[in-house]
Parts: structure tokens; sequence; C-alpha cells
């Protein structure tokens, strides 16, 4: 067989497998969310609710979507949006602000802020989260905002954002002698302390038990007494009224398991903290936290500029009952090669996780970085380049 009939049958033979070749690609679906549980604790409050912080998963209820008065539970919607504020660079930390006579105004939990009294940002959010400063939480509000309502228009407007269905905002602190329609439910407290703890920061003001501010002739002690009584609890916010009662957010973490645990309207503090503490500890005591990072990986590529595409699968976590993260079973459905052309973001294969036989959820593998067909031009140049080498 001469040069150029071996070359030309070489071409139409890779020619004739490029037009062949065709990919499946598999859809991935979202993890599924564990269903709350059947165990009734009969805590001594009238609603409450256990959350799984990392997954979302709901692992206790009760009567956890009743809208009721949050009195200074309410500052996490409050503390949410100065931080986010902050990491959108619209404040800083070290920014100074203004007191004006409004914020100063504020009764119950304070600091007795001045009117025209400057205090930073940073010393602000510490007052709100420690002290629960009512004064404080309406400075941050008008210097992120403007003004207390203009802030109070973006508390609701982000409530509906995180699927807060039981919640309307009248004012950035919780006093609720002159409202009227000023309530969440345990379930949304849960939602947006899930948002604001994923700023990591907020946790670091939250575990303080004391500090102090105005070049430490003031004390702050935190109204939080989980903070320094119950193991591993790292914050989050507590409120009372005559109307609201006593209220909590408390978050803690043992073991890799992140727990926000919610109680509201409980008859005093201790009843509280009591109802906070039994809660805390049944999630501790039966559920943990399972996950995997995420992974990258090449597969072949037929008729493609490139023979391989990288591929990837983000993490994955799931709540399970404690001791059973040794039994979860992995799935990988991805095929051995794939055939160009893939783009971005596709989707070519999943991850399935399955314990004792039921499945936890799934996540996409997609492409990393998409990769063109090859042109006739291309592959007849290598293949000329491939033949001058021989």
């Amino acid at each position: 067989m001469n040069v150029k009939k071996m070359l030309k049958n070489s071409v139409a033979l890779l020619l004739a497998l490029l037009l062949a070749c065709s990919g499946a690609l598999l859809a991935g679906a979202q993890s599924a969310p564990v269903a709350e549980q059947g165990v009734d604790l009969a805590l001594n409050c009238r609603s409450a609710i256990l959350m799984d912080a990392t997954t979302g998963a709901v692992l206790y209820a009760q009567n956890a979507d009743e809208a009721l008065p949050p009195a200074s539970v309410t500052k996490v919607m409050t503390l949410l949006l100065v931080m986010e504020a902050i990491d959108q660079g619209r404040i800083r930390l070290d920014e100074q602000v203004t007191v004006s006579a409004h914020a100063a105004s504020m009764g119950g939990s304070q600091v007795y802020l001045k009117e025209g009294e400057t205090m930073c940002v940073e010393e602000m959010i510490k007052c709100v989260v420690i002290a629960s400063a009512n004064d404080c939480a309406v400075a941050l509000a008008e210097h992120v905002a403007g003004s207390e309502a203009n802030f109070v228009s973006r508390m609701n407007a982000r409530a509906a954002e995180l699927g807060m269905v039981n919640t309307h905002f009248e004012n950035t602190n919780g006093l609720d002698d002159t409202v009227t329609d000023h309530v969440t439910s345990a379930r949304d407290i849960a939602i947006m302390s899930r948002a604001l703890i994923a700023h990591p920061k907020i946790l670091e003001y939250s575990g303080i038990w004391m500090d102090t501010i105005r070049d430490g002739a003031f004390g702050l002690t935190n109204t939080n007494r989980l903070v320094r009584f119950y193991p591993g609890c790292t914050g989050l916010k507590t409120g009372s009224t005559a109307r609201a009662k006593f209220c909590i957010s408390a978050t803690a973490e043992r073991d890799g398991l992140s727990l926000i645990c919610v109680i509201m309207a409980a008859e005093s503090r201790d009843i509280r903290n009591a109802a906070a503490t039994q809660l805390l500890d049944y999630g501790f005591a039966n559920f943990s936290t399972y996950c995997t990072d995420a992974q990258e990986k090449s597969v072949r590529l037929t008729g493609g500029v490139a023979d391989a595409v990288t591929v990837r699968h983000e993490a994955f976590c799931a709540t399970v009952p404690k001791g059973a993260a040794a039994r979860v079973e992995v799935e990988v459905v991805l095929p051995e090669e794939l055939a160009a052309p893939v783009s971005t973001g596709d989707r070519v294969g999943e991850v399935i996780y399955r314990l004792d036989g039921e499945e936890l959820g799934r996540v996409p593998i997609t492409v990393l970085e998409g990769v063109a067909k090859i042109g006739f031009g291309t592959l007849f140049a290598r293949m000329l380049a491939q033949f001058l080498l021989m």
C-alpha cells in the first residue's frame, strides 16, 4: 500500500468514528431533606425546633410554624443584614457610626448611647450580640439603610428571600410594646440563624461571655447563659418581653455536628434554657453529619480537540443517625468515556449516596471546562504530523 492511500484510509476511518460518537448526559438531582422525626420531647415551651446547621435538616419540631412575637431574637435578622453589608463592602467593621436621637431613645436592653456619640461598627455588633443592645441595633440599621424604616423593609424582603413564610418585622430590635404584627416562627428563626452563622465572624462575638466597650469603661455580659454553661455552645441570641415571654436561638457544635435550637414562649429564663439544653442533648445523642468533599477527575473524551475532560462533583452533606456514617454507600454513575463537544457545566453523571438501602441524596457530576469537537482540518493536521514523525 502506498503512503498516500494509507493516509487516506486512516483519515476516513477516524472521521467515521467521529460521526458515530455521541454523549448522553445524566441529570443530577438535589439532595433530599431529612424528614422531621416523630419523637415527642414535650418541651416546656410554646414552640421549638432543632436543625442541623450544615444540612438544614429539621431533627425535631414542636409547633414550629406558629407565628409568635420573638422579642430580641429579631436581632438575628438585623445582624444578618449588617454582616451582608460588610461582606458586600458597603460598610466596614472599623467604620464610625454616629448615634441619632431615635437610636439613643431606645429602652430595654441597651448600652446607653447618647445622641451624637460615635462608636465603630464592630463594637456596636458586639453590643447587639452579647448584651442585646436595642440602641445599637437601631444605630446600625440607620447606618446601613439611612433609616430604621428602610432597614425594616429590607428585613422583610430578606425574610421572603429565605422562605420565612410566617414572619413579619416592624422594627429592628424586637421591642413589642407599640407593634401590632411583629412575629416570626421557630422554623423561620432557625432559617435566618443558619444564614447568619454562615458568616463565621458572628460566632466570634456570640461565643464571648464577658467583654467591655468604651476602652474598658462599660462591661458587657452575654445574655445567653448557655455560652458559659452548655458544652459546645457557640451562640446565638436570646430575647424576652412580657408578650413574647422567653425565647432563644441557640447554636452549638460537637464532634462535627452543628445544631441550631430555637425555643419560643417559655415561661422563664431557666425554663427556656432547660428546654434548649434538653433539645440540644437530644440532637447530639442521636445524630451526626455525614459529609464528603468536592472531587475532580479526568474522563476520556472521543472526537474532541483534547483527549480527556475534567469533571467535578460538589461536596455532599446529609444528617444521619449517630454511628451510621460508616454505613453510607456511594455509587458513582459516570461513563468511562464521553463524546465531544462538551460544554462547561454539562451534567454527565451523578453521585448517589445511600444508607441501609435508602437514598440520602445525590449530586450531579458536571464538566469543569468545555472541550470543542475536533474539526476535519485539525484532525488532518494531527494525522499528517504523526505521519511525518514516523
